[in-house]
């Protein structure tokens, strides 16, 4: 994100292009290896993918994880050339190192806890609340369990980057107004962002007002208020989707 003196504004745009390419590729990929994971795993015929194997959200989750390092790195590049990218290095490469720990421990995880909608569990309810976890014998595989899914929706979530998890909602807010008070503090020197800042200024303010849409809809929802309670209110989709779509599948297949 680049701020440029508004004396110069026209060579702003000669020196720093907006790389197309590189925020087509973070779009696409979110999209469709993020977004679309979970979908392609619910459409696509089990028996493709049997529940002892990866499932076809497990192979979009690990190319994305591939991918995005080295989205990261170009971007690197293209923010700082070949002479300011050992710099730029130096100060990205701590940030790549927790993203790709942060993103296996998340697929790992993540990958048991969606396989395991097949068997019965509900993700709009906690783990010894889930009908097929609470009867476990001996009582520390729930223990076991409970691990699985502090690593998956805690710690892996909050190495990664999900807005829409309310565990690191705070992050995501704190980085939103840093930046914001970024951009004020340099507008009265006379600094302005480039259309690369731009772009990813206005995508936080996008995010936040769809995080916003989200949780309004879900306001006065009760049980997922018990599964999300405090102040901090931003239901899982994989909670509303066990919660609500799964009941109305069922009801189509009854009927």
């Amino acid at each position: 994100m680049a701020l440029h003196s508004t004396v110069k504004a026209e060579d702003t745009f000669k020196t720093s292009p907006f790389h197309l390419d590189l925020w087509f590729y973070f779009t696409l990929q979110n999209w469709v290896l993020d977004f679309g994971r979970p979908i392609a795993m619910i459409i696509l015929p089990l028996e493709w993918f049997p529940l002892n194997k990866p499932s076809a959200g497990d192979y979009f989750h690990m190319a994305y994880n591939v991918i995005t390092p080295f989205l990261l790195l170009k971007e690197d590049f293209n923010a700082g050339g070949r002479k300011g990218i050992s710099r730029m290095w130096e100060l990205t490469l701590p940030s790549i190192i927790t993203f790709v720990m942060g993103a296996s421990i998340h697929l790992v995880g993540d990958s048991v806890n969606h396989r395991l909608i097949f068997s019965g569990y509900q993700h709009h309810l906690s783990v010894r609340e889930n009908p097929i976890i609470r009867n476990l014998k001996p009582e520390t595989l729930i223990d076991s369990f409970e691990l699985l899914y502090y690593y998956d929706e805690y710690l892996g979530h909050s190495m990664w980057y999900l807005v829409t998890e309310g565990q690191i909602f705070i992050l995501y807010i704190f980085t939103f107004f840093a930046m914001m008070a970024l951009v004020m503090h340099q507008r009265r020197k006379g600094l302005v962002l480039d259309s690369n800042g731009l772009f990813l200024f206005y995508s936080f303010i996008i995010t936040l007002l769809l995080i916003a849409l989200w949780v309004g809809w879900l306001w006065n929802d009760k049980i997922l208020r018990k599964k999300y309670p405090g102040v901090i209110y931003i239901p899982e989709p994989w909670a509303f989707y066990t919660l609500h779509m799964n009941n109305l599948h069922a009801a189509k297949g009854s009927s």
